[in-house]
């Protein structure tokens, strides 16, 4: 299946459950464009030849448009939608995906971005470090051409093993936000790859919408530091055969609104068309 007929596949199966759900909704055929982009970009090749779909994606709209989409039942079509095409289309899920909405006002009402990733089950609840640290200062093992997105407009390239991020004027990245804590989280390079590390901050650290004590980083993962998001990016990412490590650890609730696919009462009201 390719681009086109995944994006008509997802158009379909949006308006035939907004009909039977929620008639009079709708969703902007843009979002839908930009949602099956996202699937088919950041699908990933498996050791069995299978291709894995992303089953964690941002969407972040304008402020205004949010509150649309704090509707679960909207959420939770648009979920179904991406399990059912991407099954369809050939690809993989490892586990049920998710939704997290998040804000951006330089967006257009009409419009949204979607950043896409994978996660698998959580790992165990420890403290432990998700690698074995080394020598952070080891040059081999320097993430290669990482950066951050600040808030959507301002590139951060990440250089250094150790980054410290909050509103001290001796972070090496200065967030000028209240809510963000004076020293609120921390990057550290750890075997070719960023980890970040909260801070005992008073807004906590979320990764694709998971609050996070500490968590491998890969492209396209969604930071947000008590509402301030940050991309995570590479302009050449490494392969990634070790996925069970992008979980973020879940010892603490969430902060923002998720819709979870595999959650009953939700889809309940989907199976009885």
């Amino acid at each position: 299946m390719n681009l086109k007929e995944l994006e008509a596949r997802l158009q379909s199966l949006v308006e035939v459950d907004l009909l039977n759900v929620l008639p009079g909704k709708k969703v902007e055929h843009v979002i839908i464009q930009k949602l099956a982009a996202a699937i088919q970009t950041n699908a990933v090749a498996a050791e069995d030849g299978s291709v894995v779909a992303p089953n964690v994606y941002t969407l972040i709209v304008h402020p205004y448009a949010a509150a649309k989409w704090q509707n679960q039942q909207l959420l939770a079509i648009l979920l179904h939608s991406i399990a059912t095409a991407t099954q369809e289309a050939g690809f993989r899920l490892t586990i049920s995906p998710t939704i997290t909405i998040s804000t951006d006002e330089k967006i257009s009402f009409n419009d949204a971005e979607i950043v896409a990733s994978h996660r698998i089950e959580s790992m165990a609840d420890t403290n432990a470090n998700p690698l074995n640290a080394g020598n952070l200062d080891d040059s081999d093992k320097m993430p290669e051409n990482a950066f951050l997105i600040v808030e959507g407009v301002k590139v951060f390239p990440l250089t250094l093993p150790v980054v410290n991020i909050g509103r001290r004027l001796d972070n090496q990245l200065i967030v000028d936000d209240p809510r963000v804590s004076r020293n609120h989280s921390q990057l550290r390079a750890i075997k070719g790859r960023y980890v970040i590390f909260d801070l005992n901050s008073t807004g906590g650290t979320f990764v694709n919408g998971q609050r996070t004590n500490q968590s491998v980083l890969y492209p396209g993962d969604v930071v947000s530091l008590a509402g301030v998001t940050l991309i995570f990016g590479q302009d050449n990412p490494p392969p990634r055969p070790d996925l069970k490590e992008t979980a973020p650890l879940q010892s603490a609730s969430l902060d923002r609104p998720t819709a979870f696919l595999k959650d009953q009462h939700l889809t309940a009201s989907l199976q009885k068309k």
